[in-house]
């Protein structure tokens, strides 16, 4: 019912930026929380960040002001803006959304910071 297709991932510098991109299509209506997340090679899938659909971003405490989600509610598509990035941000990251009782996933995209 419900496909996520992320975007934006790539190979990057110490200290550059990446503007990650998740757009939802399918039966999508009402009110629902979208979010990011990231898994790193040997370790677990973490949060990022949630936003709601008024546009509340919720984020995690390390990467706080680091990490900006926002949302685009007319296209069901959240962003993630990185700044600053690091080797140990390098992950596969993940969008997922919140509707009808049920979570969907995206394949994920790839974040290689490296010099």
């Amino acid at each position: 019912q419900v496909q996520l297709v992320e975007s934006g991932g790539g190979l990057v510098q110490p200290g550059g930026s990446l503007r990650l991109s998740c757009a939802a299509s399918g039966r999508i209506f009402g009110i629902y929380l979208m979010g990011w997340y990231r898994q790193a090679p040997g370790k677990e899938r973490e949060l990022i960040a949630t936003i709601t659909s008024g546009g509340a971003g919720n984020y995690a405490d390390s990467l706080r002001g680091r990490f900006t989600i926002s949302r685009e509610n007319a296209k069901h598509t959240v962003y993630l803006q990185t700044n600053s990035l690091k080797p140990e941000d390098t992950a596969v990251y993940y969008c997922n959304i919140a509707i009808s009782s049920r979570i969907y996933w995206g394949q994920g995209t790839q974040v290689t910071v490296s010099s």
